[in-house]
């Protein structure tokens, strides 16, 4: 084996900075990573050291490798070579979080102030028949509700983060080392710094290895950097960087071909993939834009809760009341503002989103994530796989002087023109002969560009360029059998083959070549025109640099292809070629033409870029990729749209240095990774805040992640679109991540809340679309269920105040919030959109709050009130119609619950005994439940839309329709149903009372209405400002 030593030209310089030494010593006790550290771009020169050096640090030998007691002495130092889980939060906490997390913990302390009211009642009321259980109900009722939602939650979020499994995945079980001068095949967590490990084409690389020695190694990066293409390994040190240098291969990337050997030189969590995995694992994304809306909501119910209680407490105590009793008071007025069925409705709602989001490919991991994508404002996307195919496929070919389009799209509907010439004829043969890949077998009934192929990208794209424009590659290459060849190699970079033709007549041997195009053109002094071979003039050589330079100017890959027949008196039949010692021409060949290959962008991503920049998204692209190809697929996919200029085509479009140009000037801009490096946050928040089309290439990981923390500092809520392993930190980091379904890695998905099933970024915008349709109709269900707040507090107010027989009882508020109003508040979750909601801005965290003073004010001061009006009216005419008119109510609650007082007299002298009194009050309890269900009916129409007219919005929802009748069924039930009288005090109604309430929801609709009417008519207006929530 030659051992290739580096030159003493990458000797660490003195300027160098100080770099991290290389062998962790073990620590004592678990020290919590550091963050900040993972988030800096990687320090390290062990791809710079002259190979002596290295071998001397790491205490190796690159001839026999480590000795068994080193290795095993290291292992004890370093631990094993594998990633450390992070620390979990157990199921438990997180059940737990669920249950008292949010939304819950209201509905807790409404819960054990219910407990506390009945405990304080049953230790004061001395008579057992006295003691009513309706706070016991309440508490029990509040409770269960939690419980449920609690459980549903916790059921719907438990198939989440397992982020570190998938990394685990990633890991070679098996790697084949140098020991004591031997070969041997060990567990590849017993690798250790030093050790010598040896790598063919098919292994997964076991450790961040150090090349030595290598033959037409190429490793495929693209988990890590984004590049499609496989990447040639080298013993040179190419670049400082150690992700650009080509003398390192890293952990977990695949070795496609080729073979090497290399030094370990990061084990472990200390790899740069190990790097990736613990920084992805230890983010925390924070609270969701909706978790923060919610807990906005819970502050404001309950500050008003605790003020209205408050107030009521001070005036009881006031108006005489013994204090334990207005304690009782004040926590029954603080529970009647807890709103029980809103939990399980916001629950249902988010729920049954994200069931309509995965029937649109969207699968949603975290329920909250479904509003989260509808508040987004930027988006920044991944390139490779997400707004491109992810596989390299030839775009354009240059022949007769003339640049020809190939059919890049996915299903093969475009069409490429100027096929018919004898030039290409010649062409397509030298891509389908100089060429290694092939179809894997059994795959006759998929279409062409979805095959398997074993070989390269490059070669796989001429091969399936050459199967769909002429057919039977396999058949034709039959017929032109291959006699010798000399594979590509980075030094030559071209590749030779050479074949007998498949026509009987002509015996002469076809050489083909192919490779870089500058080296393919100088081996050529003539070139196919039209099927004729002509001089190469200076002209030609001209027209060639034009057409290469075009097509590199798209980002595509250009190749350029020769040929020749050998004369057959020098090669007759039978010659024996020789491929080592070559025995054959190289020189004085004829160029034939240029191809050119890109990942091409996915069909759908244009009109998704435009829809969500009509939607107010900023797009921003992200990429491992070089800036070149970058810029040239986010001129396709319209990221930098059409007349945006970069700094760079000012310069060139002026003829002018670029550090002439002011780069606030330029909309677009496209950012280096080199160029990041240097950057402080403030140089990023100015590119993120003056530039309005952006594109970062070659970035890390950690760029990545730092580019959304900017995005995040400028009070964007960010979206990040990503496949590889190399997206999964800012995928976490990210408000929300959305990953692939299809090409995506299982950490990639892992570390994401949201799962695109088909790998469409165009699905991101149905997405969108159903977030922002979430969030206006949360809106309206909340808006809904509060307003029926205000005529079941105020019955318990007037019965403090005013000491009238209670209007309202306890339980019969639990029929309204968990009974009648449930499923209409979940109708809403089913409205359509009042206008195209992707032509408007992203909403503003700040103003644009879930639950405002616009919405409170409407549910409670406006509409709330008048419900209020039509169940007390309900109360009095139904009081007024049994005796007692409203003059003899005030002030008679005291004799009214006298148990021992059976000759009570009402307004027209009618003695009335104490149960006979209480049937009253359960029927007028009733006519009250029934007042509020009736007018809930206008309140349920007037919340369908904020600023539509219900005639424009129309009757389209067909869960509200059910829900309507759902709600009336229930009431009636409630009402009518034999035997309720005693289980749950609900007595029947005499048939006109039904009607009393009736004109208040007419009033109701025709005021909202009429509220709408004037939004619509005055944009901006005083009315709008004040009750447009």
């Amino acid at each position: 084996q030659t051992v290739s030593i580096m030159s003493a030209k990458y000797r660490v310089t003195e300027s160098e900075p100080d770099v991290e030494v290389l062998v962790p010593k073990k620590k004592d006790g678990k020290k919590k990573t550091n963050m900040n550290d993972l988030k800096k771009e990687l320090t390290m020169d062990e791809h710079k050291i002259p190979l002596e050096e290295l071998c001397e640090r790491v205490k190796t030998d690159p001839v026999n490798g480590l000795s068994t007691s080193q290795a095993a002495e290291f292992l004890e130092r370093d631990g094993p070579n594998a990633l450390t889980p992070p620390e979990t939060t157990p199921e438990w906490i997180k059940f737990l979080k669920n249950l008292f997390g949010g939304f819950s913990t209201l509905l807790w302390i409404g819960a054990i102030l219910c407990f506390l009211a009945y405990g304080i009642d049953a230790a004061t009321i001395k008579n057992r028949e006295e003691l009513s259980s309706d706070y016991l109900y309440l508490g029990v009722v509040l409770a269960a509700v939690v419980l449920i939602t609690g459980i549903f939650q916790y059921y719907q979020e438990s198939k989440s983060s397992k982020i570190m499994e998938s990394f685990k995945n990633m890991v070679p079980s098996q790697a084949i080392v140098i020991r004591d001068g031997e070969k041997c095949q060990i567990v590849a967590e017993k690798l250790v710094i030093g050790d010598v490990v040896i790598v063919k084409g098919g292994d997964k690389i076991p450790a961040d290895l150090r090349i030595y020695s290598c033959q037409n190694m190429k490793v495929d990066n693209s988990s890590l950097t984004g590049e499609a293409e496989p990447q040639a390994r080298g013993i040179e040190c190419t670049h400082d960087n150690p992700l650009e240098t080509k003398n390192i291969a890293f952990f977990s990337t695949n070795c496609v071909e080729g073979s090497g050997q290399g030094i370990v030189i990061k084990c472990g969590d200390h790899t740069v993939m190990g790097r990736i995995a613990t920084l992805a694992s230890g983010l925390s994304s924070g609270q969701t834009p909706i978790a923060r809306e919610i807990a906005h909501f819970i502050h404001i119910i309950t500050g008003f809760a605790v003020f209205l209680g408050v107030t009521f407490f001070i005036i009881s105590m006031a108006l005489g009341y013994h204090w334990i009793l207005s304690v009782v008071y004040l926590i029954g007025i603080i529970v009647a503002n807890v709103p029980e069925g809103l939990l399980a409705t916001v629950t249902v709602c988010l729920t049954l989103t994200a069931k309509r989001m995965a029937r649109k490919n969207c699968l949603v991991k975290n329920l909250e994530a479904v509003e989260t994508l509808g508040s987004t404002s930027t988006i920044c996307s991944d390139k490779t796989g997400t707004l491109t195919q992810n596989r390299m496929t030839v775009a354009h070919m240059w022949f007769d002087n003339k640049v020809v389009e190939a059919d890049t799209t996915e299903d093969q509907s475009g069409e490429s023109v100027g096929m018919e010439s004898a030039s290409w004829d010649a062409l397509s043969k030298i891509a389908l002969l100089c060429n290694r890949a092939s179809f894997l077998q059994g795959q006759e009934n998929i279409p062409i560009l979805k095959r398997e192929t074993a070989g390269d990208a490059s070669e796989s794209a001429l091969l399936k360029c050459v199967e769909l424009s002429v057919g039977d590659v396999e058949g034709r290459r039959k017929k032109n059998v291959k006699i010798a060849e000399i594979p590509f190699n980075s030094t030559n970079k071209y590749q030779v083959s050479i074949h007998e033709t498949e026509d009987p007549n002509d015996k002469r041997y076809l050489l083909v070549m192919k490779g870089a195009p500058e080296r393919i053109l100088d081996r050529c002094n003539r070139i196919l025109n039209k099927g004729v071979a002509e001089e190469m003039t200076q002209e030609w050589k001209d027209d060639f640099e034009s057409a290469y330079m075009e097509l590199g100017g798209l980002g595509e890959r250009v190749l350029g292809f020769c040929h020749e027949y050998l004369p057959i008196d020098q090669f007759p039949p039978g010659y024996q070629f020789d491929s080592e010692d070559v025995n054959f021409p190289l020189e004085n060949l004829t160029f034939v033409g240029l191809m050119s290959m890109i990942d091409p962008p996915r069909a759908a991503v244009p009109d998704a870029v435009r829809k969500c920049r009509s939607a107010g998204i900023k797009v921003i692209m992200v990429t491992g990729d070089h800036p070149i190809t970058a810029k040239a697929i986010a001129k396709g996919v319209g990221i930098i749209s059409e007349g945006y200029e970069t700094v760079e085509d000012m310069a060139t479009r002026l003829n002018i240095p670029e550090r002439d140009i002011n780069p606030r000037d330029a909309k677009a801009c496209v950012v280096h990774g080199s160029k990041l490096t240097d950057m402080t946050s403030d140089q990023i928040d100015d590119i993120l805040k003056y530039h309005e089309e952006i594109v970062f290439a070659r970035t890390s990981p950690q760029q990545k992640l730092i580019i959304v923390e900017g995005c995040q500092r400028l009070g964007a809520i960010v979206a990040v679109t990503g496949d590889g392993v190399n997206d999964s930190p800012a995928l976490k980091q990210a408000d929300i991540g959305v990953a692939m379904g299809i090409s995506g890695s299982d950490v990639s998905k892992q570390a994401a809340d949201m799962i695109l099933l088909d790998d469409n970024f165009a699905s991101i915008v149905t997405g969108v679309e159903e977030g922002r349709l979430i969030f206006d109709n949360l809106k309206k269900s909340i808006a809904y269920t509060l307003t029926s707040n205000i005529p079941e507090i105020t019955p318990f107010l007037l019965f403090i105040m005013a000491n009238i027989p209670l209007p309202l009882g306890t339980v019969t508020i639990l029929f309204i919030d968990l009974g009648t109003d449930m499923l209409p508040a979940i109708s809403l979750a089913y409205e359509q959109a009042e206008s195209d909601i992707m032509k408007r801005q992203p909403r503003n965290p700040i103003k644009d709050r879930l639950v405002n003073e616009r919405l409170i004010s409407l549910a409670y001061g406006q509409i709330g009130m008048i419900q209020a009006l039509a169940g007390f009216f309900s109360y009095f005419v139904v009081m007024m119609h049994n005796g007692f008119l409203p003059t003899r109510l005030f002030g008679i609650r005291a004799d009214w619950d006298e148990r021992t007082l059976n000759n009570l007299v009402d307004s027209f002298g009618q003695e009335w005994t104490y149960e006979a009194r209480k049937a009253l009050e359960f029927t007028t309890n009733t006519a009250f439940f029934l007042s509020i269900v009736i007018v809930q009916w206008a309140d349920l129409l007037i919340s369908k839309t904020r600023r539509l007219s219900i005639f424009q919005q129309g009757m389209r929802n067909k869960v509200l329709i059910v829900g309507l009748f759902e709600e009336t069924c229930l009431a009636v039930f409630l009402t009518l149903c034999p035997g309720l009288d005693t289980a749950l005090k609900m007595y029947p109604l005499e048939w006109p009372w039904w009607f009393l309430p009736m004109p208040f929801a007419v009033i109701i609709f025709i005021y909202d209405e009429i509220r709408r009417y004037l939004i619509r008519k005055y944009p901006g207006g005083w009315l709008e400002q004040e009750t447009y929530y």
